[in-house]
């Protein structure tokens, strides 16, 4: 059987360490060999003799296997370390490894559905329905003269919870203007409360050294009012006759994570005006038909699509070019700023309306 992972989220990527799938067998079902991934547990094989399948697990959990895997190990589209991208970069978001099992029957009728299917992504959130039985695959030859078919096929959906993942935000956004030198930070407590800044092993002053055991993906922040691990700061930057501009810094306080193949989403009534950005690559959406209010943004490859953990150089920048609609442009009342932002797919916190900063009275029309 060939098992293929598809990530179909428009902006939430699978990240290091990678995606873990685990179901269930029906049966008296085992794994006699696997190319492409590996099950974590053996389990009790003690009822074969001779030749020892890969897994006698009831209920197997499944790996991928690390880039660099021999050639005789692998299969098309495995061994990414179980790290796939989202749909901004629809080339990288399927993974697949082909497992031989046993005790399972060789007809329609004999073989049946495996249940309780799970998938760690690389933490909880997901929630997998039951196996359904579709349409056989279909193969086509290289040369296209012949068509095989599969036995059976079978889907699985699995869909993400933000509520599930994480018991409290994990971003909050900050503003501030060229107009106004007032900075409208994160709300108090965005992501956690801020009484664990008082206490110990809870956050990491800032400034202070820190080691990072690699293997802990635990958050450590650092002590903030906000207590995020990632803030988002818009800074309206310049106003010209024609063009206005934007900063997004995008700063991370996690000392336990680098954010890899990072994206940012923004909702903002003037991205239909968008001429060009820096530093960043762009991809424009139109939700509502001829509305475009809404737009991803991710890092440039081997430049900055890894925004490093915290510390001094835990931060990207990006700079957007805008231009001016004289009809509808106004500065005010929170105009310029955005509605939603959502870092690597999660919502993050955004001050409230009325904290936006406002034009001084004299600059009003």
């Amino acid at each position: 059987a060939v098992v293929s992972i598809y990530n179909l989220q428009q902006f939430r990527h699978i990240g290091a360490p990678g995606w873990t799938l685990g179901w269930t067998w029906s049966e008296k079902e085992v794994i006699w060999s696997m190319v492409g991934a590996q099950t974590t547990k053996q389990g009790d094989c003690s009822r074969f003799k001779g030749n020892i399948p890969h897994s006698c697990e009831k209920g197997p959990e499944v790996v991928d296997l690390l880039p660099g895997t021999p050639f005789n190990q692998q299969i098309a589209n495995c061994c990414k370390g179980g790290v796939l991208s989202s749909m901004v970069d629809p080339e990288n978001t399927l993974s697949a490894f082909q497992l031989s099992v046993g005790a399972a029957g060789t007809s329609k009728r004999t073989v049946l559905l495996p249940k309780n299917f799970t998938l760690i992504a690389p933490g909880p959130g997901y929630t997998c329905g039951p196996a359904k039985a579709v349409t056989p695959t279909r193969f086509i030859t290289p040369d296209g003269r012949r068509v095989t078919q599969a036995l059976m096929t079978w889907n699985v959906t699995c869909t993400y919870s933000q509520f599930l993942a994480h018991k409290t935000p994990t971003c909050c956004v900050s503003l501030s203007s060229f107009y106004n030198h007032t900075v409208t930070p994160c709300p108090t407590c965005s992501c956690n409360c801020g009484k664990y800044s008082t206490q110990p092993g809870r956050c990491i002053k800032g400034g202070s050294s820190h080691s990072t055991p690699k293997e802990n993906q635990s958050p450590m922040v650092q002590c903030t009012n906000h207590m995020c691990p990632v803030q988002v700061h818009w800074h309206l930057k310049l106003d010209f006759k024609d063009y206005w501009s934007v900063m997004i810094t995008i700063t991370n306080f996690n000392y336990h994570v680098n954010y890899t193949e990072w994206n940012l989403v923004i909702q903002n009534p003037n991205f239909n005006n968008l001429i060009r950005t820096f530093n960043s690559n762009y991809k424009s959406f139109t939700p509502y038909g001829g509305i475009n209010d809404t737009a991803v943004l991710w890092g440039v490859k081997k430049h900055n699509d890894i925004l490093l953990q915290a510390g001094r150089k835990g931060f990207i920048q990006s700079k957007l070019i805008f231009k001016k609609n004289t009809g509808n442009f106004t500065p005010e009342k929170g105009w310029a700023f955005p509605r939603r932002v959502y870092f690597n797919g999660d919502i993050c916190v955004l001050p409230r309306p009325d904290a936006y900063p406002w034009l001084p009275p004299s600059s009003h029309p």
